[in-house]
């Protein structure tokens, strides 16, 4: 798994919620795919999209887990 690109979250963040819609300062969104459920506020976090082949993985600050999303912008 590689680090395919890593940016900044526009506005508040809660975490994962299961269908979790991320929102990048430009423009970019990302959806989960993966259920996974975990809350965590952060104002404007960072986050880390790896590639594994076809499949995209977020990592969002404070939390220590990667979890599937697809791009949909």
């Amino acid at each position: 798994m590689e680090l395919y690109k890593e940016a900044r979250l526009e506005g508040e963040s809660e975490g994962f919620d299961g269908e979790t819609i991320f929102e990048w300062t430009n423009g970019q969104k990302w959806k989960q795919v993966e259920y996974y459920y975990k809350y965590k506020y952060k104002y404007r976090p960072t986050v880390k999209i790896y590639k594994d082949g076809m499949r995209y993985y977020l990592e969002l600050e404070g939390i220590g887990r990667k979890v599937r999303v697809e791009r949909i912008d």
